[in-house]
């Protein structure tokens, strides 16, 4: 499914869904783990939406899985991310205020796979990261995550 994102934009499309979702943090010798999403054709850290009966980490874990093929353990908050003006707008009519957690997680295991929401997966070094085209609120996240914050992000 298409997406559009919207930030600061006056002519965004009313907000008619709040979804919570996580992305994660994963490093691993020197590099962090990132996926080429196929719905809007940009780099992001790994994750998705929050699903009924699951604990938030859970989410975290099942997401990652998902989209990359790898098994990580939840271990810690980078921060939230939940600008109200930051709208991104499903071609289902869907059309969701921001609503993210981002976490840090270890690899356990697990090889690389794509899926229906990844075209691509890499393990990428902190300073080839800047070159990939990201949204700026992902590249915010993966900012936070590799500074070690002593405290998460709230926003």
């Amino acid at each position: 499914m298409a997406r559009t994102d919207y930030v600061d934009d006056p002519d965004a499309p009313s907000i008619n869904s709040v979804v919570p979702s996580v992305v994660a943090v994963v490093e691993h010798d020197g590099a962090v783990l990132l996926v080429h999403k196929t719905d809007n054709d940009l780099w992001a850290l790994p994750g998705g939406g929050h699903e009924p009966g699951e604990t938030i980490t859970a989410t975290v874990v099942r997401e990652v899985l998902e989209e990359t093929g790898y098994d990580v353990e939840v271990t810690g908050l980078v921060g939230t991310y939940t600008n109200p003006h930051h709208v991104i707008a499903y071609d289902d009519g869907e059309v969701r205020q921001q609503f993210s957690l981002c976490f840090t997680a270890r690899l356990l295991g697990g090889e690389a796979r794509t899926s229906a929401e990844s075209k691509a997966v890499a393990w990428v070094t902190p300073a080839d990261a800047t070159a990939l085209p990201m949204h700026p609120s992902m590249r915010l996240r993966l900012q936070h995550g590799l500074e070690r914050r002593t405290h998460p992000y709230l926003g």
